[in-house]
């Protein structure tokens, strides 16, 4: 096959301390004279050094290091649990579980607020193929939170009249749904969010070298020791594979933005020789079937990165580089099935940057 140039797009088809002044005098004049100064002084004798910590959290694991002076291993889990106690299904007192049972007394947290405006947004740009409401059409397909269902096209028909995320809206800080019906599944973009919950901690606290991991999407700043760039991979999409077996198709190199990586090569089941992946067209209200297996995007942030990586997985190689040719916020690379059971590479140009040896 022949190198197909589209817009943007690239395609291939091989993997391819400060120096103190000897005057103390002029030192004092100075530091009483420029308070910044001061600051940056008191700054640089900081004993700083680097720390690697790790736990689970949202139903997966997390890798962290950054450059500090404490080891911040039990705020960062506890910023973690309150985020969950915010967006995760799987807690019964979680404010999206009330407001899947429609609580009255449910009240909205930032957190909350965040996810949902940040979905509804995306959800415009993409014409619905990242939709927040989607979440009884994942519990039938037996990716959710409830026990899978008997599958058939007229339960299929009949949920996909309450899910849109057009039916519902935030007004006066309360959430309002057109059918009670309607439920909120926050997984395909919650582990993003939670990404830049503790980059955003960081940040606020003076922490400018990191890289936050919460599984598998990650957001890096600054870099590691020595003025290294932090460097992240992108998996081969290879079924079933996990951390002991995994392989990598390409190599990053990543300063100061956000990775999210979405794709139907590990979460699928095959039920009398149909494959079912676990992501879902919210539009057809089935599982999707075509030859986009990953695609990685990078943005600003992680919550963005990790919408727009589910909704270009509902929406294929196709459509979804029209949206990302037209949008100078995100970058994407994606990785396509060939007829000669191979892989295509398709990247914009901002990877042109960061992918190395």
């Amino acid at each position: 096959m022949g190198e197909t140039p589209v817009g943007n797009i690239k395609s291939h088809h091989r993997f391819s301390q400060i120096i103190f002044s000897s005057s103390i005098l002029v030192l004092l004049i100075f530091c009483r004279c420029n308070n910044n100064t001061q600051i940056e002084t008191a700054t640089q004798e900081k004993n700083l050094e680097y720390y690697s910590i790790e736990g689970f959290a949202l139903g997966t694991s997390y890798h962290i290091k950054y450059e500090g002076e404490n080891d911040l291993k039990t705020i960062i889990d506890s910023l973690l649990n309150e985020f969950e106690n915010s967006l995760s299904t799987f807690r019964e007192n979680s404010v999206i579980s009330k407001i899947n049972r429609n609580d009255s007394s449910v009240i909205l947290d930032n957190y909350f607020i965040n996810c949902f405006n940040t979905s509804m947004q995306i959800s415009e740009l993409t014409n619905g193929a990242f939709d927040i409401t989607v979440a009884p059409l994942v519990n039938v397909w037996g990716f959710g939170f409830e026990k899978q269902e008997e599958v058939n096209k007229d339960i299929i028909d009949s949920i996909l009249d309450f899910v849109s995320y057009k039916k519902i809206k935030i007004e006066n800080n309360n959430i309002i749904k057109d059918d009670d019906r309607i439920k909120l599944d926050a997984s395909a973009i919650a582990k993003g969010q939670s990404v830049d919950v503790i980059s955003e901690y960081f940040l606020n606290i003076g922490i400018n070298n990191f890289l936050v991991e919460i599984g598998g999407e990650l957001r890096a700043s600054g870099t590691k020791q020595n003025k290294i760039n932090w460097k992240i991979g992108i998996d081969k999409p290879i079924d079933n594979s996990n951390e002991l077996d995994r392989q990598i198709q390409a190599k990053l190199k990543v300063y100061n933005k956000a990775i999210a990586t979405s794709g139907n090569y590990r979460q699928f089941y095959i039920k009398s020789g149909e494959r079912y992946s676990h992501t879902i067209n919210p539009h057809s209200g089935y599982p999707v079937k075509h030859n986009l297996l990953s695609v990685t995007v990078m943005a600003n942030n992680c919550i963005t990165a990790d919408a727009y990586a589910t909704a270009f997985m509902v929406l294929g190689y196709e459509k979804s580089k029209k949206i990302v040719n037209t949008n100078n916020n995100i970058d994407a690379y994606f990785i396509c099935s060939n007829s000669e059971n191979s892989f295509d590479i398709n990247y914009t140009k901002g990877f042109d940057g960061v992918l190395t040896d």
